[in-house]
């Protein structure tokens, strides 16, 4: 242990930050993901129905997209370790929360403490993601691409996290109960908000004059149309994954809960994996920015229907088209989470970067409640659907991205 705290000393001042915010970001990521499926698991087995759980999510989803436009703002104004550190502690007080009796956890209790979560996972992520632009030597030979390594590798890295917590989630939910295992991720986190508090520069990404709350507002064409492909990305995604498909697999296969965490576990991890290997598979496709993120959006949005034709009773082929969706959603949310630290501002990218992930959030909240509704009235297969649909949607909102990748 000492020797690889020496060897952590020797490394440059920026790498060692680097090194911090990702695992203060694999940890949030890991207690999120267990959260997340531990909600959907517990309550759908007291008798919820499919949209009532994503009800459950409704705020969490609100407050994410008002997180992510007035945090970006804040962490301009005060610095990414201040925001990083309130979502930790936000989602403590959230995990807090969810330890009452199981009386006491009524759907108005539960919608507030999911706010709360919403919060702090987008605090946290928003500020994560605007550090690497600022961490990132600017001057440096091919800093384009290293760029585009250290996101694809942080965001890589976390979806492999969040891919555990899902698997640890059904597993705690099975082993422990719903109240053991929310005890335990609020101690971890407890830890880690301690060494980040301890740790983490105090300036990180902090603009040299303060920025006005209404330049939240991206005025940057490449910015805007890069969100809007983002947002029906991502509605695409939790459309039919969130709710639908771990209902479908309970009710229709009979699967346990730690049997359905662990396939969603595997399905994210492999999600994470293939991210941190996106520099290279986008390259399969040749040209600008613009032609990269269609064509990529494209395929997705072709599987997504022909998962739909699959015969959705056999479990083998729901399981080999979720494998094969998750090869082609990694790479395109690679590539976006790419593009847009590159064509944010260098002084105040947590604005531009919290802009964007607004509209992503904003994606997961249509998702996640058309993934109850759909599912409860026409079945998993109205949801791969529509799927389909949202993702041609993004393809022809990225027609209007501009030709070459500009930074500013």
């Amino acid at each position: 242990m000492s020797s690889l705290a020496e060897r952590l000393k020797t490394l440059p001042f920026e790498v060692r930050q680097y090194l911090l915010i990702t695992a203060n970001y694999w940890v949030f990521t890991l207690t999120d993901g267990a959260l997340r499926m531990l909600v959907v698991l517990h309550f759908h087995q007291l008798g919820y129905s499919p949209l009532e759980v994503a009800l459950l999510f409704l705020f969490y989803e609100v407050f994410g997209v008002v997180t992510n436009l007035v945090g970006g703002w804040l962490g301009a104004r005060l610095g990414l370790n201040r925001t990083m550190n309130a979502g930790l502690a936000l989602q403590i007080v959230a995990l807090a929360m969810l330890m009452v009796p199981s009386p006491s956890l009524t759907v108005p209790w539960v919608m507030a403490a999911q706010a709360l979560s919403g919060i702090a996972k987008d605090l946290n992520k928003m500020s994560a993601k605007s550090a690497v632009k600022v961490l990132v030597p600017r001057d440096s030979p091919g800093s384009g691409s290293a760029l585009y390594r250290w996101v694809a590798l942080l965001t890589g890295s976390k979806n492999a996290l969040k891919g555990a917590g899902f698997f640890l989630g059904g597993l705690g939910l099975t082993l422990v109960g719903f109240r053991g295992t929310v005890i335990a991720m609020a101690l971890l986190l407890v830890a880690v908000l301690a060494l980040s508090l301890c740790r983490l520069r105090a300036d990180l990404g902090r603009q040299r004059r303060k920025p006005k709350f209404t330049e939240v507002f991206s005025t940057s064409r490449a910015i805007n149309v890069l969100a809007a492909a983002r947002l029906f990305l991502f509605a695409a995604r939790d459309v039919w994954f969130v709710v639908a498909l771990p209902v479908f697999l309970y009710d229709q296969h009979g699967w346990s809960h730690w049997t359905v965490g662990a396939l969603l576990a595997v399905w994210v991890i492999g999600y994470g994996g293939v991210q941190t290997q996106a520099p290279r598979l986008t390259g399969l496709v040749s040209g600008g920015p613009r032609s990269v993120t269609v064509a990529w959006a494209l395929a997705l949005a072709g599987l997504a229907a022909s998962l739909a034709l699959l015969p959705l009773a056999e479990v083998g082929w729901l399981v080999a088209g979720l494998l094969a969706f998750g090869v082609l959603f990694a790479i395109n949310s690679s590539w976006h989470s790419y593009l847009i630290v590159h064509y944010a501002r260098a002084d105040g990218v947590s604005m531009d970067v919290g802009f964007y992930y607004m509209a992503n959030a904003m994606g997961r909240l249509a998702g996640t409640l058309l993934s109850g509704w759909l599912y409860q009235i026409q079945g998993l297969a109205a949801c791969l659907w529509v799927s389909a649909a949202l993702l041609a949607s993004s393809a022809l909102m990225a027609l209007a991205l501009p030709r070459e990748a500009v930074a500013r």
